[in-house]
């Protein structure tokens, strides 16, 4: 069953709410530019949060796992569309909730972490606001990327097939018979020979030979002597 398609998304590309045209393709390369910027912002919260930990691999992890939860939580979020208010209500407080934990944690371990490695004055205090505001802008445009990509998923129309549009137009299996194939005619005529009176041929005939020609006589007078 052959599917009518639909014009690719490139080109002219979709039009945007916000103003502005982008296709379906540069939407999903950029979710994926905004998600691996939201990695690098976990992977140093994890990093400052281990090395603040105690030298052993239980502490460790217990320090390693705020930043994991809320980047499986924005995962979450991101790809499970909402369909009830409530039920969204309660999804963005425990969000909310878990990144503020993260946050504080994560904040005060990249502060000792930075005051050790010899960072003084405010930089110990500024620098942990640097990841923590990656983390939060990236984890922001990666929510608005995903419900910009549904919206626009949803605005394209169903694809519908001929043979689905033939059924419902006329209630029922249609058989179409393939039109049978005309007949050869040839353009050559061939003569029709008719019999004398005395069994003679009649008619036009194809000009041969003559019956001398076909005697052994004949054949030997014009045989050229050597």
């Amino acid at each position: 069953m052959r599917r009518l398609a639909l014009p690719p998304a490139t080109g002219g590309g979709l039009p945007l709410k916000g103003g502005g045209e982008m296709t379906l393709p540069e939407l999903k390369r950029l979710r994926w530019a905004v998600r691996m910027v939201l990695l690098v912002g976990i992977a140093a919260s994890v990093a400052a949060n281990i090395l603040h930990a105690e030298p052993n691999p239980i502490s460790r992890t217990i320090s390693a796992w705020p930043p994991l939860a809320l980047l499986l939580t924005i995962e979450l979020v991101s790809r499970i569309p909402v369909t009830r208010p409530l039920l969204a209500v309660v999804r963005i407080a425990a969000t909310a909730t878990i990144a503020s934990i993260a946050a504080y944690v994560s904040y005060w371990h990249m502060v000792g972490v930075v005051g050790r490695y010899g960072e003084t004055g405010a930089s110990p205090f500024l620098i942990p606001i640097t990841v923590d505001g990656l983390i939060v802008v990236a984890s922001v445009s990666l929510v608005e990327l995903a419900a910009k990509l549904r919206s626009l998923t949803e605005q394209i129309a169903p694809v519908v097939t001929m043979e689905e549009v033939v059924v419902e137009t006329l209630g029922g299996p249609v058989t179409v018979q393939a039109p049978s194939p005309a007949p050869v005619v040839s353009l050559v005529s061939t003569p029709r020979v008719k019999r004398g009176p005395r069994g003679g041929l009649s008619g036009p005939q194809t000009q041969g030979p003559s019956s001398e020609g076909l005697n052994g006589r004949a054949l030997m007078a014009d045989t050229p002597k050597v």
